[in-house]
């Protein structure tokens, strides 16, 4: 594996770890059981990049793959990075005003879809001033389509300008949006550097070797299925299992099924498979070394739940999109882990911040800031927005509040704009949320400053009860004034089917504010 810090693009370890391990398979795909091996998803990404050199797209130009988990749209993402072009993944959740923007913010020029989404896509098309070509793929299929397109306007001198291109790291691969919940979505723009550096750090962090295999379950189209259990197997020489989404209903069977050794999960997945009472029931577990969560921070309540139901250690970690995925992780060694904790930096520099700009010592709170070889080059055409995520000195703003402690284990308690500010005093909701999870009863909590006249906020709870459970609100109350106190103790709770989250599991806590409390 170290010599894959000698391969400076995706491109490059790609076509090492088709020489390597040529008929050992990369991707299973969970359905069907079919496989494509190191060899052919060489084979596959060089039909691609002879087809897009021939259409005249150019080293840097953008292409977005619009697509739900399958073979097809990881084939795809690899090779439109490895050919030296950005892919761009498009979320699927995108609400139609979202997507015009992406689809005209980002210069693609070509983009790769389904059936299933093309309606969505064209009325989108419709109102972006420029023309962008389309191709409609079959989502499980292992061959990349024969592309119907011809870009215009290309000097025929210019043709063969991608098979001359040789990517440098610092030369960006992915463009990647934001969910867009407090404003217009901006795009993270990452390097082949980037990327690879953040692979590299899983790997190493989690000790991963080719005989590891991962369940993916999450959207490709999130940072942390991308990089984390795409890119990082390829970067190891390992294996993938591709699910078309989460279910609990066939987790457990295909993790088991297909010889998986970790799972890369969210703790809203985590919830799920607790609140699953058959899933698991005769399956052997044994072979998987560890359950990574990711994505958002980890209710300590389900974290020992999971651990004692399922006999799995789970690894905290936490990221950004603006930080390829994970800049915090947990230790491998399960007794040095620490529940509630993200974890210590890994492959980064990690420090607190004041208002002032001030780093702060351990035990004190403030803004998270992260600096590393997998920090963003920036957001694509917004200058603005990408210096206000820096400090002047080089430290990118994450927005998270939160504390290390005297060991270097990194607590998250909230985001900067998510602090209820109850009669001057600064309440962190995870404080709120973590207490409301260890009633029995509730799957998934939120708490949200709301307006007060005298105070300035109080605090409402949105609630997701779990199957067949019954709300007893004044019950409700005595749990939180036990666990909290009269002055965070909740005034209001809402019940939802559901809580406001992106594709990573990440709690949109600011949409709730949209809802009657």
């Amino acid at each position: 594996m170290n010599a894959s810090t000698l391969q400076h693009n995706i491109g490059e370890v790609l076509n090492a770890r088709a020489q390597e391990r040529a008929n050992a398979p990369f991707l299973l795909n969970a359905p069907d059981g079919a496989q494509l091996s190191f060899a052919q998803l060489q084979a596959e990404t060089a039909r691609l990049h002879s087809q897009l050199d021939a259409i005249g797209l150019q080293p840097g130009d953008k292409v977005s793959v619009y697509m739900p988990n399958g073979p097809l749209a990881a084939i795809l993402l690899l090779a439109i990075m490895a050919s030296g072009l950005v892919v761009n993944p498009i979320n699927l959740l995108s609400q139609p005003a979202q997507l015009v923007h992406v689809l005209e913010h980002s210069d693609t020029r070509l983009v790769f879809t389904c059936q299933e989404n093309l309606p969505a896509l064209r009325e989108a098309l419709s109102k972006v001033t420029r023309t962008i070509h389309v191709e409609v793929c079959d989502t499980e299929s292992m061959h990349v389509p024969d592309l119907r397109v011809r870009m215009g306007g290309q000097s025929p001198s210019l043709e063969g300008a991608l098979q001359k291109h040789h990517p440098q790291p610092s030369d960006p691969a992915l463009i990647m949006y934001t969910s867009g919940t407090t404003g217009v979505p901006k795009g993270v723009l990452l390097t082949h550097a980037n990327l690879l550096a953040n692979a590299h750090a899983i790997a190493q962090t989690h000790e991963l070797t080719q005989r590891d295999r991962v369940l993916v379950s999450l959207p490709l189209y999130h940072i942390n299925a991308l990089v984390v259990a795409l890119i990082t197997p390829l970067f190891h020489g390992g294996s993938l299992v591709m699910s078309p989404k989460f279910s609990a209903k066939t987790f457990w069977d295909d993790a088991c099924r297909y010889e998986c050794t970790w799972i890369n999960v969210v703790p809203t997945i985590i919830a799920y498979l607790l609140n699953d009472e058959e899933g698991v029931t005769g399956k052997d577990l044994s072979r998987l070394r560890f359950c990574r969560s990711a994505s958002a921070a980890l209710a300590p309540e389900h974290h020992r739940a999971f651990e004692e139901r399922f006999g799995l250690g789970i690894i905290e970690t936490m990221g950004l999109t603006e930080t390829a995925a994970p800049s915090f992780s947990n230790p491998l060694q399960a007794a040095l882990r620490r529940i509630g904790s993200v974890g210590q930096p890994a492959g980064t520099l990690a420090s607190i911040m004041d208002v002032n700009g001030h780093m702060l010592p351990a035990g004190e709170r403030g803004e998270i800031v992260i600096q590393g070889p997998n920090v963003m080059q920036g957001y694509y055409k917004d200058p603005v927005r990408t210096a206000e995520a820096f400090t002047s000195d080089g430290w990118l703003r994450t927005g998270d509040v939160g504390y290390r402690d005297a060991d270097g284990f990194f607590y998250v308690t909230g985001r900067s704009k998510e602090l209820i500010i109850k009669g001057g005093e600064n309440i962190a909701p995870r404080e709120i949320d973590e207490a409301v999870l260890k009633y029995p009863s509730v799957l998934d909590a939120a708490a949200v400053g709301v307006p007060h006249p005298e105070y300035g906020q109080d605090i409402a709870v949105y609630l997701v009860m779990r199957e067949g459970a019954e709300f007893d609100p004044a019950d409700m109350r005595r749990h939180c004034l036990a666990e909290l106190g009269k002055y965070k103790c909740p005034s209001r709770f809402v019940l939802m089917d559901e809580l406001p989250r992106g594709p990573s599991g990440k709690l949109q806590r600011l949409r709730l504010l949209e809802q009657p409390a």
